[in-house]
């Protein structure tokens, strides 16, 4: 495996974790072989089919960044790194991952745009600081981020616990945001669903803690972060319809057809109470489109982002 780049963005062929060890916990020998039992051949046409279950591409290499580095932001040091030129596009990663995650996305989206990733706090490379975790604190973190690169306003695709994040900046600072995508979010912790254990997931619960771990931390350092997240998530976020509806950002809602981890009807219902907010799903995909379909991911965000820079769009 590749080492990583000073801010922890670059690592190869290495996935993170989205919050399933909220359900798996240590994978035993038996879900192992029973997972492994329902795995298909690749030239099956049942594997075109089940494909968002069974495969788990490999992630690619970072591009060269155009900056790197780390920011003081509050109490730590956040680590980030920009990629191509144009109008900035922020990308937030979901809870117990990493900036690493964007590595198929980065490519496609700097080919038009500014893009930004970092490692939220105590994710990553990014330093734990002593502040609660909580969506609150970790949007504050992000926009402390935008004032260290000078950025007054951008675009923020958040994935999982970073369109949680996008949500929170949107109903708090408005002004900070030419436009938002959210996929896989939940506006509330009743929303998220145990999932039916398959595959993708046991290699990405597998890998989680090594990954992690690769990144510089320790195993203390590890349980401290799987406890503040579990914790967030067990309590955050509590938004009403009537909070999303103080939403004027415009607004992309998407999510995978097979969602695992998220309640549809939330999903739906946050398209709705947000004005003027657009739903989208994309086929044959789940949570972690990202990783699995990133092409078709790329090209639902560069449509909607495009679109919202057209002075003709709306």
């Amino acid at each position: 495996m590749q080492a990583a780049s000073v801010s922890g963005i670059g690592r190869e062929g290495q996935v993170g974790l989205f919050g399933l060890w909220r359900w798996l916990g240590p994978l035993s020998l038996v879900v192992a072989l029973s997972c492994s039992a329902f795995t298909l051949a690749t030239d099956s046409p049942l594997f075109s089919r089940y494909a968002w279950q069974l495969d788990l591409p490999p992630e690619p290499a970072m591009p060269l960044p155009a900056r790197q580095g780390f920011a003081t932001v509050g109490d730590f040091k956040m680590a980030y790194a920009i990629y191509g030129a144009g109008s900035p596009v922020l990308l937030i990663h979901g809870g117990l991952g990493n900036a690493e995650q964007w590595a198929a996305v980065v490519g496609p989206l700097a080919a038009h745009h500014q893009v930004i990733v970092a490692d939220t706090r105590g994710h990553g490379r990014s330093e734990r600081g002593s502040a609660p975790m909580t969506y609150d604190q970790l949007a504050d973190d992000y926009l402390g981020l935008l004032d260290s690169l000078h950025l007054s306003k951008v675009a923020l695709v958040g994935w999982s616990d970073g369109g949680i994040i996008g949500l929170d900046i949107a109903m708090h600072h408005p002004e900070r945001l030419q436009s938002l995508v959210t996929y896989g979010a939940n506006s509330r912790a009743d929303a998220l669903v145990k999932p039916v254990i398959n595959p993708v997931m046991v290699e990405i619960g597998q890998r989680s803690e090594e990954d992690f771990i690769a990144d510089g931390a320790g195993p203390a350092a590890w349980q401290r972060l799987t406890h503040d997240v579990q914790r967030m998530w067990d309590t955050e976020p509590s938004w009403t319809s009537a909070d999303l509806a103080r939403i004027r950002t415009r607004t992309l809602i998407a999510d995978g057809q097979y969602e695992e981890f998220i309640d549809p009807d939330d999903t739906r219902s946050m398209a709705a109470a947000i004005p003027g907010a657009r739903l989208e799903l994309l086929p044959d995909t789940g949570h972690f489109a990202p990783l699995q379909t990133p092409a078709a991911f790329s090209r639902m965000v560069l449509a909607f982002l495009d679109q919202g820079d057209d002075p003709a769009g709306p």
